[in-house]
């Protein structure tokens, strides 16, 4: 099955996918390799869900492994890490950029939404109180098209919380 992302391609494995492990400081591993094509094919997914496609290839990976994979590819600056109110963390190799995110807050589907303005800080606090700001995160809730044609209602009260499956 094809890449999902432009310029990860499996064929040659090491191949893309270890020189980009490689490149962020880190050695390259299986338990690596299966996290990145993972991540690769499931942007937005959480370290449980990365875990149940993982273990299919490497039957002997653990969850507590998957953590460690997924803490060592953020501190490199491989992933990205985002805590959606009321989700579990989530992951995705995006990073490099101030993108954002847009939830629907009935199935909880994740997509990227780009900066704005375009630069970094895209948003400026009407008091920063002393910090340098170098970024901002926004994240959008709502309902996806598919819940929309399933019949959810068109708007949600602005007091209501995100509702996740």
């Amino acid at each position: 099955m094809p890449s999902k992302n432009p310029g990860f391609s499996r064929p040659g494995e090491p191949g893309q996918l270890g020189d980009s492990i490689r490149r962020s400081g880190l050695k390259v591993t299986a338990p690596r390799l299966a996290v990145l094509r993972a991540l690769d094919d499931s942007p937005h997914a959480s370290a449980e869900r990365l875990f149940a496609v993982v273990r299919t290839e490497l039957p002997g990976t653990s969850l507590q492994a998957v953590y460690g994979v997924l803490a060592a590819f953020t501190s490199a600056g491989l992933t990205r890490r985002i805590e959606p109110s009321g989700s579990p963390a989530l992951y995705e190799r995006r990073v490099g950029d101030n993108h954002h995110h847009v939830i629907c807050s009935r199935c909880a589907a994740v997509r990227d939404v780009d900066c704005s303005v375009g630069e970094a800080p895209c948003l400026e606090p009407s008091d920063a109180a002393g910090f340098a700001v170098y970024a901002a995160e926004v994240t959008y809730w709502g309902l996806c098209p598919d819940c929309q044609a399933a019949g959810a209602e068109s708007r949600l009260p602005a007091d209501h919380p995100p509702t996740h499956p």
